[in-house]
């Protein structure tokens, strides 16, 4: 939640540097944060206090484990979306190019960082009951926020298909990602947690890690090429695919763990049988 208020705030930024300096100056100075968070970085490594001790603990990397069961049809979930989940600055492109005829470059431009400030107050908005809900629902309810989350960013990648410059008109595609991006990112870590066995989370993170990392650096070059080759229309179409893909899988990990809940205990012999509500007709 704390990223995604600092991304509302960056935009808006960003929206007086381009009214008041241009769109080239605005880029550059956009350079100075990113020197005083690396400063800020440095310093708070050298003020570290060094460990006087250190356990010796064997490294061990379970990749195959990780990639089986409930978990592994997880982690396939999440590379199918993470294939289509693009940078938000493609989004940003998108609607710079559609207004830019009707605007010019320099407002097209204005509009389009504000419409990414909606994009991430819509995400920080959905993040709060996005965990919450992920919480009620038991194992569960992170699997199925993370469906809801890419269902969302299914509609709003294929409303980008759309050749529509209005402004309301791209409010809502906007929108809806900026939900997706809020639900997804709360429920992904939650749903490996919920899944992967202890000993093996460490591996389990490391392996989500790799699979958000390629899956993004391809999302990003195969859109790219199809945006500059073919059109913006392909890209997102690609896109819509892949989120369409995830959704599947997502529902079918649910639909899988929601089966195994429901399956009643072996009943021993002596043992008197109890009734429980949820399992009855």
């Amino acid at each position: 939640m704390m990223d995604n208020l600092g991304a509302i705030f960056g935009p808006l930024f960003a929206l007086g540097r381009v009214a008041w300096l241009g769109v080239q100056w605005a880029i550059g100075l956009s350079v100075i944060p990113g020197l005083l968070a690396a400063a800020a970085i440095v310093y708070a490594i050298r003020k570290t206090p060094k460990p006087t001790s250190r356990d010796k603990v064997p490294l061990k990397i379970g990749v195959k484990p990780v990639l089986t069961g409930d978990l592994g049809r997880l982690l396939s979930a999440v590379a199918a979306f993470e294939v289509g989940n693009v940078a938000a600055t493609l989004l940003i492109l998108r609607a710079s190019d559609l207004l830019a005829p009707g605007h010019g470059t320099k407002t097209a431009t204005t509009i389009a960082l504000g419409l990414y400030t909606v994009y991430n107050v819509a995400a920080t908005i959905a993040s709060v009951p996005a965990g919450r809900l992920s919480d009620r629902l038991g194992t569960r309810g992170p699997v199925i926020v993370m469906a809801a989350g890419v269902g969302a960013f299914a509609l709003s990648y294929g409303l980008f298909t759309i050749d529509a410059a209005a402004f309301a008109f791209l409010a809502v595609p906007f929108v809806l990602a900026g939900i997706g991006i809020g639900a997804v990112e709360t429920a992904q870590h939650s749903a490996v947690a919920a899944l992967a066995p202890k000993d093996l989370r460490g591996s389990a993170f490391g392996m989500l890690a790799t699979v958000q990392s390629l899956g993004n650096l391809a999302a990003s070059t195969i859109a790219g090429i199809l945006w500059t080759a073919v059109s913006p229309t392909a890209a997102f179409t690609y896109l819509t695919a892949w989120m369409a893909i995830a959704l599947a899988a997502l529902l079918f990990s649910a639909a899988r763990a929601r089966g195994r809940q429901r399956l009643p205990e072996r009943h021993t012999p002596g043992q008197p049988l109890l009734w429980d509500p949820e399992f009855a007709p």
